[in-house]
């Protein structure tokens, strides 16, 4: 019996860089098994993406996981213990704005951009990775606001969760202004003025 498909001659790793940026350019359901494979190069015929790949949703599984062990560890600094909270969260805002501006990917955050983009409720579950780095970022900033009350930085009357909902929601409109061409100088200086919502706080 013949093989179906042609013989796997692309690299792999590679196909999934490139299907990475495709994803996070376009978003889920933009993207078509087309422009995939058209990504990928090499002519890959549907039998063989099948065979390398899975499906579509299985290799927009593996660019997540790509995305979130390189370009998703920015915000990580969030648990580091051995920083300070306010140093920790703005860290993570200083290097997601960085990742965010450099040029050799998409522009803009994967994992934001991933709430913004259109998707039918059947395949809402193929974003739930995207969903749970938002929810994982948004508990370490709220561990850093309770580290700083904890430690008596912070007042104890401060409100936890609307203190994390401001940089939670600064570090997702982000991806939104780098796509409509802020650059980085207007959000380094604007994360500096962030900042001060957190000073703020301080007790006295």
């Amino acid at each position: 019996m013949g093989q179906m498909g042609r013989p796997r001659t692309f690299d792999r790793d590679a196909a999934i860089t490139q299907a990475m940026h495709l994803f996070w350019e376009r978003g889920y359901e933009s993207t078509s098994l087309s422009q995939l494979k058209a990504s990928i190069g090499e002519g890959i015929s549907a039998p063989s993406f099948y065979a390398a790949f899975g499906s579509k949703e299985a290799l927009f599984q593996e660019t997540v996981s790509l995305y979130l062990a390189t370009h998703g560890q920015v915000t990580e600094c969030l648990w580091n213990t051995e920083l300070k909270p306010r140093d920790a969260i703005e860290t993570a805002l200083r290097r997601s704005a960085k990742m965010q501006c450099e040029r050799g990917h998409p522009k803009g955050c994967m994992v934001a951009l991933g709430a913004m983009s259109a998707c039918s409720p059947e395949n809402s579950a193929v974003l739930k990775p995207l969903f749970d780095s938002r929810a994982r970022t948004r508990a370490g900033i709220k561990a850093c606001v309770e580290r700083g009350i904890a430690a008596g930085d912070l007042q104890a009357q401060t409100d936890v969760r609307a203190l994390t909902a401001v940089f939670d929601s600064f570090l997702l409109g982000v991806s939104t202004l780098v796509r409509d061409g802020i650059r980085m100088p207007v959000l380094e200086a604007a994360i500096t003025r962030v900042m001060t919502v957190w000073d703020a706080a301080l007790k006295s």
